[in-house]
C-alpha cells in the first residue's frame, strides 16, 4: 500500500470506531462538507486512494472499509443493504455530522443506495456509479444465457459467489492471482489494477473469515431483494448522479436509477468497471462539480 496524503500532502487520518456489533476502520482526509465514499468488492478504502488528494481539496472524504473488507472486522452476519448501510449512518454520526453526500461504486453504490433510501434526511446528494441493484438486474446479468454471452454481461461470478463454501476453498490460497486476473478483465486498462492495490486486497481476503464476508454480500441476494423492491415504492428525494464505464455497465447504471427518481444525471467514462482507478481525475472532477455547493 502506498502512502496515501490528503491535497495539502498530510497523510490520511486513519480511524477504528465500534458501533452495530462490528468495529469499522476509516480513513479521514481533507476539509469541507462530508462526502462519504463506499467501496465495492474485493476492495477497501484504499480503492479511493487516487482521488482522495484532489476531492480533499473539497470536502472531508470519509472513506470506511466495509464491514468485513480491508481492515475492518469480519462478523459472522450483517452483510445485507440494510446493515451495512446502518454502519455507515453510525460512522458519520460518530464523527459529527449531519447532512452529507455519498459516493459509491459496484456493491459499494448499493450501500450507498441504502444509505441515501434509510435516510433521505440525510443525505444530500447521491452518486451511483458502475453497479446493478439486486431485484433490478443484478440476478438477470448473471444468467448463462446465449443473449448475455452475446451482449458481453454474464457476470457469472455472482452466482458463482453466493454458493456457499466452495469460493472459500477454491479461491484461498490463490487470492492475489484470482483478484487479479478478475479485476483486470473488467478493465480496459489493466495496467490500472496496479500491484500495490492486488497486494492490498490480497492481504485482506487472506485474513481469517475475510472471502467469507465478501462472499456473504452477495449472499444476502434475497434480502437485498426485498430491500430494493420495497424502495421503489417511495422512491429517492435527493439528486442522483449516476456513473458509467463504456466498457462494462455504462448505461444501466442511469437505468438503475430510474426507477427511483426522475433527478437522475449520467456521466460515462471510457474505461472498464474500475473508474477510481482508472480515470480518477476524470471522476474526481465530476465528484467535485455535482456535490460542490451551487
Amino acid at each position: 500500500m502506498l502512502e496515501v496524503k490528503d491535497f495539502a500532502g498530510a497523510p490520511v487520518t486513519h480511524g477504528r470506531v465500534s458501533l452495530n456489533g462490528t468495529r469499522i476502520h476509516y480513513v479521514v482526509a481533507g476539509q469541507g462538507e462530508p462526502l462519504v465514499l463506499l467501496h465495492g468488492v474485493p476492495k477497501s478504502w484504499y480503492y479511493w486512494h487516487r482521488v482522495i488528494p484532489m476531492l480533499s481539496e473539497h470536502f472531508t472524504v470519509i472513506a470506511p472499509d466495509i464491514r468485513g473488507f480491508g481492515d475492518s472486522f469480519r462478523p459472522q452476519s450483517g452483510y445485507d443493504m440494510e446493515t451495512v448501510s446502518e454502519d455507515i449512518i453510525q460512522l458519520v454520526d460518530h464523527l459529527g455530522f449531519d447532512k452529507f453526500g455519498v459516493v459509491g461504486e459496484d456493491w459499494g453504490a448499493c450501500f450507498a443506495f441504502a444509505v441515501a433510501a434509510r435516510y433521505p434526511e440525510r443525505v444530500t446528494k447521491l452518486s451511483f456509479g458502475e453497479s446493478l441493484l439486486p431485484g433490478f438486474g443484478l440476478e438477470d446479468w448473471s444468467h448463462l444465457s446465449p443473449e448475455n454471452r452475446a451482449l458481453g454481461r454474464f457476470l457469472w461470478h455472482v452466482s458463482f459467489f453466493h454458493v456457499p463454501d466452495f469460493p472459500e476453498m477454491l479461491i484461498s490460497g490463490k487470492e492475489a492471482a484470482f483478484w487479479s486476473t478478475w479485476m483486470k478483465n473488467e478493465t480496459y486498462d489493466p495496467a490500472a489494477i496496479t500491484d500495490d492495490c492486488v497486494d492490498e486486497w490480497a492481504r485482506t481476503s487472506s485474513a481469517p473469515g475475510g472471502l467469507r464476508a465478501i462472499f456473504s454480500v452477495y449472499r444476502a441476494t434475497w434480502e437485498n431483494i426485498k430491500f430494493t423492491q420495497s424502495v421503489q415504492e417511495k422512491g429517492l428525494p435527493m439528486p442522483i448522479l449516476t456513473i458509467g464505464a463504456e466498457y462494462f455497465i455504462a448505461e444501466e447504471a442511469r437505468n438503475q436509477m430510474q426507477h427511483f427518481s426522475s433527478n437522475v444525471e449520467y456521466v460515462g467514462f471510457d474505461c472498464g468497471h474500475s473508474l477510481a482507478l482508472e480515470r480518477p481525475v476524470e471522476l474526481a472532477e465530476t465528484l467535485i462539480k455535482f456535490f460542490s455547493p451551487a
